[in-house]
């Protein structure tokens, strides 16, 4: 089974996508982690105003199958959350890297995109 993984977005190895927007960077989990989850019923997380820590769960998606904590990519205050999720958590599986992300966060010294996986690193570690 194949699955999407944009080019232009960037990964934790622990199935976390991030995109950087301006001052921001966009969060959420990969087709791969979700297709795993199955169907996701809830989701948990942070508050805007709130600080998240690079490496450090910020998060919990709650499906039919599992609990998986979801980790920040980059330390920073969370700009903004994806709402939508709370009254629709089926986003995340049906469009993971568009109405389905999560949280937007302010970093604190910049992306640490070089940590990051890239598209094709990604790619090899799910294949």
């Amino acid at each position: 089974m194949s699955f999407e993984v944009p080019d232009e977005l960037r990964y934790l190895e622990s199935h976390e996508w991030t995109t950087v927007d301006e001052d921001s960077v966009r969060v959420g989990i990969s087709d791969f982690a979700q297709d795993e989850l199955g169907d996701v019923v809830f989701v948990e997380l942070p508050d805007a105003g709130d600080e998240v820590e690079a490496g450090e769960t910020f998060g919990v998606v709650e499906s039919i199958k599992a609990v998986s904590d979801v980790y920040a990519p980059v330390s920073g205050e969370v700009l903004a959350v994806n709402e939508d999720l709370f009254d629709r958590p089926e986003l995340v599986n049906e469009d993971p890297y568009g109405d389905g992300w999560m949280i937007e966060v302010a970093p604190i010294d910049g992306v640490g995109y070089d940590e990051l996986l890239d598209a094709d690193e990604y790619d090899a570690q799910i294949a």
